[in-house]
């Protein structure tokens, strides 16, 4: 096998790796408590392996500790969409009402995989009334996605509550999504998988959505998602962390792709200080 010396820097500080291309993976989560530490985060990072069911959790107490999922909930959002017809597939096309929006991106015509990916909250808003509240509440019970519980307010119960989830049942929801386990069609699960963000080289393919939960204090950050490697392993993933800004959100991929380096999940290119 090929073996790389790395140089891994993260928020400043900078260490040198040893990997081997799809070495073994490691299991030290005092090392991952270590880059939030370093990276002046207060969060939990938690790595599903696929293979073994073996969690690593860098944190227990708030691996356990249900958040609002903020925006990660749009995966199982358009999962009902799609297996409900309330949503015709993912090309179809949500029209700008014109209206100023919280981000300019999302000042436009987009379809529904192109809201996931711009994480466009009023086009699943849109979604979700169309959804409405009784399908809504059933296909999230099935699911069982945390506390299962999405109140009577159908535009906001992922953004502010009372739906809440903890990261350890974040990277199960995941890993049974990459691995068409949840009770929804296997090609609605396939269009789902299709439409998340992801990042592909020679060594891995990384899928993963993000969410920022604004309306509470302390705001709370997601990125949760799963790594297929180039050897047929496959680990499900969840972030959460305390946001006091939003020049802090690039932590949550950041922390995510250290700590996968560090547990020799994927190899990281050589960095410069």
């Amino acid at each position: 096998m090929l073996r790389q010396t790395l140089q891994l820097c993260v928020f400043g500080l900078c260490a040198l790796f040893s990997l081997t291309t799809q070495a073994q993976p490691s299991n030290d989560p005092a090392k991952i408590a270590a880059l939030f530490s370093a990276a002046g985060a207060n969060g939990v990072f938690v790595l599903l392996d696929l293979q073994t069911d073996s969690l690593l959790v860098s944190d227990p107490q708030r691996g356990a500790q249900r958040f609002t999922p903020a925006s990660t909930f749009k995966m199982l959002n358009a999962l009902i969409a799609l297996q409900t017809g309330a949503v015709s597939g993912p090309d179809e096309v949500f029209k700008w009402d014109g209206k100023p929006r919280f981000i300019k991106s999302w000042q436009r015509d987009l379809t529904l995989s192109e809201a996931m990916r711009e994480s466009a909250v009023p086009i699943y808003q849109e979604v979700a009334r169309r959804i409405g509240q009784q399908r809504m509440q059933h296909f999230v019970s099935a699911t069982n996605f945390g506390n299962n519980n999405i109140g009577q307010a159908i535009e906001r119960f992922w953004l502010d509550g009372p739906l809440a989830i903890s990261a350890i049942e974040e990277a199960r929801f995941t890993a049974r999504l990459a691995q068409g386990q949840l009770p929804f069609d296997k090609a609605v699960q396939a269009t789902v998988r299709a439409m998340l963000p992801s990042e592909q080289t020679a060594d891995y393919r990384l899928f993963g959505k993000t969410g920022w939960a604004m309306d509470q204090q302390p705001m709370i950050g997601w990125y949760s998602g799963w790594v297929e490697r180039a050897d047929g392993q496959r680990f499900a993933f969840a972030l959460n962390m305390d946001i006091a800004s939003s020049a802090e959100l690039g932590k949550r991929q950041a922390l995510v792709k250290a700590a996968l380096t560090t547990l020799k999940i994927i190899p990281t290119p050589t960095l410069t200080p």
